[in-house]
């Protein structure tokens, strides 16, 4: 499933041709993905104007000149690709797996493309959508000012959970998933086994600045395509040939003076990647 920085890559890829312009015709072509889709929402959609496109931990925000705003999950498979923006890249024909079809007004075509139909869209009024079910339970960004280390501390103080299962609570930090917080605590020296409200304050605190830079850095190479995850060009992205740890079973590890290798352990039905040697 993609997780924030492929997210967040493909918010970026779609920003220069939809914010700002109008959605001329929207074509819905089924009633649903993993969810239905709200009642009329080609209706809803056509001749909106896309006011702002950002994101909330996995989900793109479309804000539209209705007062409504667009949600967009990924799912495992979903991709959104841009094509029409000139001569030398006509409008991408619609496909098999082309469930959702916006034309804009710039000539450009976004589609929504899911094979596994895993993800969704819905339609919220914008100035609710605080308290929309897939939202309102969600915690700090990752990348924003209310996630420090005070807060992280103070949220997982006497959690008896594996520190990487605390991570991956969205209550506590959205966005993050298995890739990065396996990458991150490696770089951290931490065991995803140890129980977060034994781990000492000020490495608890030390999270924070290296939460910030995996996802910058992953951000910046387009994110990490595994299986299905493309960017809005349909290309690759590249972090996963920086990957440390994910993956990487039997691998010997990077860290500087260390002589063990990667090890892959299963917690809470997902796969955990470490160096049980320098990760304590």
């Amino acid at each position: 499933m993609p997780e924030l920085p492929e997210v967040e890559t493909v918010r970026r890829g779609l920003q220069p041709v939809m914010e700002g312009k109008t959605i001329l015709f929207a074509d819905v072509r089924r009633p649903d993905l993993r969810w239905p889709f709200p009642e009329n929402m080609a209706g809803r959609l056509t001749q909106q104007r896309v006011m702002q496109l950002r994101r909330r931990s996995k989900y793109i925000l479309a804000d539209l000149s209705s007062g409504e705003t667009l949600l967009i999950h990924l799912g495992m498979s979903g991709r959104m690709l841009i094509s029409g923006l000139g001569p030398d890249d006509p409008a991408r024909p619609a496909q098999k797996h082309d469930h959702v079809i916006f034309d804009m007004e710039n000539g450009a075509r976004v589609v929504f493309n899911d094979a596994r139909r895993f993800g969704s869209m819905d339609l919220c009024a914008t100035d609710q959508l605080n308290s929309h079910r897939l939202l309102k339970n969600l915690g700090p960004e990752p990348l924003g000012n209310a996630f420090h280390g005070d807060y992280l501390q103070q949220r997982l103080a006497a959690r008896n959970t594996p520190i990487k299962t605390a991570l991956l609570d969205q209550r506590v930090v959205a966005g993050l998933g298995n890739i990065y917080v396996c990458e991150v605590l490696h770089r951290a020296g931490l065991s995803p086994l140890r129980k977060a409200g034994q781990i000492a304050g000020a490495q608890i605190r030390a999270l924070v600045p290296i939460v910030r830079t995996v996802l910058s850095e992953a951000i910046d190479s387009g994110g990490s395509s595994l299986r299905d995850y493309r960017q809005t060009d349909g290309e690759l992205g590249y972090f996963q040939h920086s990957f440390r740890v994910y993956g990487c079973a039997g691998k010997p590890c990077h860290t500087e003076g260390c002589k063990g290798k990667i090890a892959r352990i299963t917690q809470s039905g997902r796969s955990t990647f470490y160096c049980p040697q320098c990760q304590r």
